[in-house]
């Protein structure tokens, strides 16, 4: 799999937030007129029935991979090829596609199918936004616990740190300051005092 390294976003700010708004409206309108956000061509690409599903992920990997060469060569992205979990893969796609057959959506086609009123849509949403929630709370609160240490073993492997909002602190592993020599990082919580720990990589969460 691809692993892409922080870099500085070419956009941020409010300026971030407008453009979210504008792409995600216009994804949402490209998956109503490609009929992915349809319960039953979803559900009957698994019945192999509608191949339309199928189509546009071909279409979207091919798109996605292009991208990726470009911004590669313009220096806004890296990537590096990791190994493979197997386990955790099939492990992982079992679990969605099951969840997908018996919703009928994916997270993305299901805000889009909500968002035009779909009943049984809005009430997968719910699920989702609950699994989100108690998702977000298994994130440790560096406010009310305390900086995070966070030890990286050498070897090939790489990661990173993100906050609640999904906002990279840093990468570790290949991809990281260590280079794939391990190490240990200090993440303080923000406003935090400046600290000395030596032998540490320190970061700050925004």
């Amino acid at each position: 799999m691809l692993l892409f390294a922080a870099v500085t976003p070419p956009v941020a700010g409010s300026a971030a937030l407008v453009a979210s708004v504008v792409l995600g409206a216009i994804f949402g309108v490209l998956l109503h007129r490609g009929g992915v956000a349809n319960y039953n061509v979803i559900v009957n690409q698994f019945r192999f029935r509608d191949f339309t599903v199928l189509k546009i992920m071909l279409t979207a990997i091919i798109v996605g991979g292009l991208g990726v060469l470009a911004l590669n060569s313009a220096g806004l992205a890296n990537y590096h090829i990791k190994a493979a979990n197997m386990l955790g893969i099939t492990a992982g796609a079992a679990i969605f596609g099951v969840g997908m057959v018996l919703y009928g959506y994916c997270p993305g086609t299901a805000i889009a199918a909500a968002a035009s009123g779909s009943l049984h849509a809005l009430v997968g949403l719910g699920g989702l936004l609950v699994g989100g929630t108690l998702y977000a709370f298994s994130f440790w609160d560096l406010a009310r616990q305390g900086p995070l240490v966070v030890e990286v073993p050498a070897g090939l492997t790489a990661g990173g740190v993100l906050d609640i909002w999904q906002q990279p602190i840093t990468d570790v592993g290949q991809t990281g300051p260590d280079k794939g020599a391990g190490g240990k990082y200090l993440i303080l919580p923000p406003g935090a005092a400046e600290v000395t720990a030596p032998g540490y990589r320190i970061f700050r969460a925004s």
